[in-house]
């Protein structure tokens, strides 16, 4: 089985690292990234990965309001 998942994180850093550690997990597929709240929310809607690595403190909307505006169209595993 293979994992679609989208990286958010407002630290350009932090998404790059999550993207090397998770290329060293075959069944994981990052499909897009998002800097921003609203950027996430957008991501999700476009492209409904079944993960989210989910930064809590980002820009536009918190890791939290994200998933409340999320949720009513997608509901994907969150770390």
């Amino acid at each position: 089985m293979q994992w679609t998942a989208l990286i958010a994180d407002d630290e350009p850093i932090a998404r790059q690292l999550l993207l090397t550690y998770s290329g060293q997990v075959p069944a994981l597929r990052i499909v897009a990234q998002a800097g921003s709240g609203s950027e996430t929310v957008l991501q999700c809607i476009e492209h409904k990965p079944d993960l989210i690595f989910l930064d809590v403190q980002m820009p536009e909307l918190d890791g939290f309001e994200a998933l409340q505006a999320l949720w009513p169209h997608h509901q994907p595993h969150v770390i």
